[in-house]
């Protein structure tokens, strides 16, 4: 199958990685060069550690890395594209903005699917002309790992490109649950909660940062505390998803944490900015509590 993906970053170059992986041509599309050259990077890198592993041979490697091209064009990336997987940044406008372009340029039979992991399937499908073929792909992060992938139907999704949808997700050694369009979805609605409530947590003192991960990595068998997974999701990212459980659902339960808050207000993002919870040194494995929070604050 000719797959197309929008987004070049963590996610986006995960799904390109994984459907190459699994022979299908993936044509890999942002507006920045860069960020697709650093993709291509990040990919080969990837695939590199699964073949010094033994997970892959070298030579499939290559092959795998050959099935992957660029473009900086979504027009010309996705004209011959039977499946569009769209991976931008959680961003409602943003994605209602592509959708509308893929629905333009896409060919008439083309499924249209978002990587989306809070936002309504049936609200993005609404900007197409084509709301029976739209659907959500949330795949779980670090894609190549991780084997979840949680398939939303939205309100029109049609029976014929659910079931596609699901076995092509199988044929590419993921286990794919199908889960109704409800904010949040299944993996969200019960995850970021959690999340919100350790940030909570520590906003009220009852316990520091590594306190807190470590209560729910040993007392709860977590491999990540809720404040370090935080941190790696981008605490923006949690902030977006917050937001819409608590516009989706109008309960005070789903109100975001002012912590949070104030924190992506102040650019601590977590990894992708070398702080949030904890501070972060390239090349560095060691897990440092972030100044901010190192005296108790």
């Amino acid at each position: 199958m000719k797959i197309s993906v929008i987004g070049a970053g963590q996610m986006g170059n995960g799904i390109a990685h994984v459907f190459a992986q699994g022979g299908h041509d993936v044509v890999l599309i942002d507006i920045a060069q860069a960020s697709l050259d650093k993709a291509m990077a990040t990919i080969g890198k990837n695939m590199g550690r699964q073949v010094e592993k033994g997970k892959l041979t070298e030579e499939d490697r290559q092959s795998a890395l050959a099935r992957i091209t660029t473009s900086t064009d979504t027009a010309t990336g996705i004209t011959n594209a039977e499946l569009v997987i769209e991976a931008a940044t959680e961003n409602v406008d943003l994605k209602l903005k592509i959708f509308k372009d893929i629905d333009a340029h896409a060919p008439k039979s083309c499924i249209l699917a978002t990587n989306t992991s809070s936002i309504s399937i049936t609200k993005i499908a609404a900007a197409t002309g084509r709301p029976g073929q739209v659907i959500g792909m949330h795949f779980m992060n670090p894609v190549p790992v991780m084997k979840l992938v949680e398939v939303i139907r939205g309100y029109n999704t049609s029976d014929a490109v659910t079931s596609t949808v699901m076995e092509l997700s199988r044929a590419i050694g993921k286990v794919p649950v199908e889960v109704r369009d409800y904010s949040g979805f299944v993996a969200n609605r019960i995850l970021m909660p959690m999340i919100n409530e350790a940030i909570e947590t520590l906003f009220q003192g009852v316990g520091g940062v590594a306190e807190i991960d470590t209560v729910m990595k040993l007392g709860m068998a977590h491999p990540m505390g809720p404040l370090q997974l935080a941190d790696f999701i981008g605490l923006d990212t949690c902030l977006a998803i917050m937001r819409v459980l608590h516009d989706g659902f109008g309960q005070p339960k789903y109100a975001p944490c002012p912590l949070l808050v104030q924190m992506v207000t102040a650019g601590k993002l977590g990894v992708k900015s070398g702080e949030g919870f904890y501070a972060y040194t390239p090349g560095s494995k060691d897990l440092v509590v972030a100044p901010a929070f190192a005296s108790g604050r």
